[in-house]
């Protein structure tokens, strides 16, 4: 008999603004815990030093939180020039120092950024990353004085512009597609430059459809966890859940097909049919029985114009 879970069954997505020296897992079981969720993931790391934008997806929205891991993203970052440092972060050792070019010109930076980071590029992720090699992740490799080769990977860089330069320091925005450091960014411009760099400030400003206005701070939600005189524990869930976008945020970008009762109930038991109000829709879409308030999950339309289930939430 499987165990039953620990917590309320509460589904969501909180845009949570991660403080900077916190690991993007304590930042999860934090909310989790606020929450008193009995199940929770992020979609998609952000590294201590880096703050900003991490979607924090409870119970039945961490079904669809590839979703968003999948997702472009947008950063503010400050580099700095002159250091190298083994993680290409401010949380490294340093390994090289070289002056900063005194002729140094915001059109010279820009030229670089033109030819070297925009559109389709390749670059090699840091050895301090999470990417695993043989079911390790590499920075724990890397910890451990053992060398790997870490291979390059195609990424894309949407839109890369220069913000300010301060003497020996660049701030940059960059929106990118997924699997892009912005360390290995930072670290080959600095190389370009013959000086070095490494990253100071890393801040997420964007994931998928979200962006830095929706966000709220973990001080901001303890706030609100907190009870108000002799306050019900229900009065203060419904507070905090009045917080949480629908469960079928992550796919807010999928057309959305409303199906009969009748529909309703054959999907769920792994029928597969044409469905009435689907018109010309083909592909994944999001579906819903009797509104807006009962989303049923994922499904698709193949080019036969036959529907089925692909992913469907829990009515338990």
């Amino acid at each position: 008999m499987a165990r039953k879970p620990k917590g309320r069954p509460i589904s969501g997505l909180f845009l949570l603004d991660k403080p900077q020296g916190l690991s993007s897992n304590s930042a999860l079981q934090r909310v989790k815990r606020l929450y008193g969720a009995a199940k929770a993931g992020h979609t998609g790391a952000l590294d201590p030093l880096a703050t900003g934008l991490l979607p924090i997806c409870l119970g039945e929205a961490t079904k669809f939180s590839q979703y968003l891991l999948d997702s472009d993203k947008r950063y503010l970052t400050t580099a700095k020039l002159g250091q190298r440092t083994d993680t290409c972060d401010a949380e490294g050792q340093v390994i090289e120092e070289k002056p900063v070019p005194q002729d140094l010109s915001s059109e010279q930076i820009e030229a670089l950024l033109e030819e070297h980071f925009k559109g389709e590029i390749e670059q090699v992720p840091p050895v301090y990353s999470a990417l695993k090699l043989n079911g390790q992740p590499l920075y724990k490799l890397a910890r451990q004085g053992v060398e790997v080769e870490v291979k390059p990977r195609q990424v894309r860089i949407h839109e890369i512009r220069l913000l300010a330069v301060r003497d020996d320091e660049v701030d940059l925005e960059v929106f990118c597609s997924k699997g892009t450091y912005i360390r290995s960014i930072v670290e080959d411009l600095g190389l370009l430059l013959g000086c070095g760099a490494h990253v100071t400030v890393l801040r997420r400003l964007q994931t998928g459809p979200f962006d830095a206005s929706q966000m709220m701070t973990l001080e901001q939600l303890q706030s609100l966890a907190e009870p108000r005189g002799d306050e019900a524990e229900n009065s203060i869930h419904q507070r905090l859940d009045a917080l949480l976008l629908p469960a079928w945020s992550p796919v807010a970008q999928l057309p959305a097909l409303e199906l009969t009762t009748e529909e309703a109930d054959r999907i769920r038991v792994g029928q597969r049919f044409r469905a009435v109000n689907a018109g010309s829709l083909q592909g994944e879409l999001r579906l819903f029985a009797n509104g807006q308030d009962s989303f049923m999950g994922i499904g698709e339309i193949g080019v036969d114009g036959v529907l089925k289930a692909k992913r469907l939430v829990s009515t338990v």
